[in-house]
């Protein structure tokens, strides 16, 4: 009878994500996030076209607003082109911190209910923002073609800035989405900090401005947004020109702190979220 005893005992390191276990929830993962895409357009008339109206309506205020009204000097690169290409990483960003910040609560019925990691409820949003973002890169492409603008040769670059896209995109999600199970105050915070961080990323007008404008402690405070310094490498890697600033380092290092400090409070805030939801 011994030789039949299954004795289960709870993890000893108190500071592991044990991220292996992700790997056996793959196929929920994969069930979430196909819900998620064909939910997000239901029962609307026009569909899937909303994903190409919005970035489209979005580009146009741009254009307007800083390429005609407030004529922000661009170089050589036509205003539509810059900005677009700012626009694709942050409709990423957006809309995964958007979504992320109330999945949990969205998803509390089934935490009550079943085990399983709860990393993967936020992460699964992220695969829905593929759609918006590889819908601006078809953006990119097209205006790339009717400007007769080829891109640079900085192009082999755009991987990295994707990847640092994406980890910046989950480390705000899986920060809000816990502290949203903790303080409710957060539902309403995010669409804030959605709105502000669009004025307060370099979109629509080129990093420069801000540098050659303010003072160095001023910059290097205005970097602390991990968007500033993913945007302006994004947009490089694209249509080249000079380098980014230096201070894009300063994004780099923030994101992987949050990044990091945030999957370990949310494994803190997992242990008790079925209790608090």
């Amino acid at each position: 009878m011994n030789k039949n005893k299954l004795i289960i005992e709870p993890s000893k390191k108190k500071l592991s994500l044990n991220l292996k276990e992700l790997l056996k929830y793959k196929d929920l993962f994969l069930l979430l996030s196909y819900r998620d895409y064909k939910v997000r357009y239901a029962q609307t008339f026009m569909g899937f076209s909303w994903a190409f109206i919005q970035p489209f309506i979005t580009l146009l205020i741009f254009t307007l607003v800083f390429g005609k009204a407030a004529k922000v000097d661009t170089g050589s690169v036509p205003y539509p082109l810059f900005a677009i290409c700012g626009m694709s990483a942050w409709s990423f960003f957006s809309y995964v911190l958007t979504n992320s910040g109330s999945s949990i609560i969205g998803a509390q019925q089934m935490l009550k209910k079943i085990y399983f990691p709860r990393l993967i409820i936020p992460f699964s949003k992220a695969i829905v923002g593929f759609v918006d973002f590889g819908i601006t890169l078809v953006f990119i492409i097209l205006l790339c073609l009717y400007y007769g603008f080829i891109p640079s040769s900085n192009l082999i670059f755009l991987p990295v800035f994707i990847i640092m896209t994406i980890i910046s995109s989950l480390a705000a999600g899986i920060w809000m989405s816990a502290l949203t199970v903790r303080f409710r105050d957060f539902q309403h915070v995010i669409p804030f900090m959605v709105q502000i961080g669009l004025y307060l990323t370099p979109i629509g007008y080129p990093s420069e401005l801000i540098v050659k404008n303010m003072s160095d402690w001023m910059s290097a405070i205005y970097f602390l947004n991990p968007m500033a310094g993913v945007v302006e490498g994004f947009r490089w890697s694209i249509l080249g020109g000079a380098p980014p600033n230096d201070m894009m380092y300063i994004s780099f290092m923030v994101i992987i702190i949050i990044f990091i400090s945030g999957l370990f409070y949310f494994k803190k805030v997992e242990k008790v979220m079925a209790d608090i939801i």
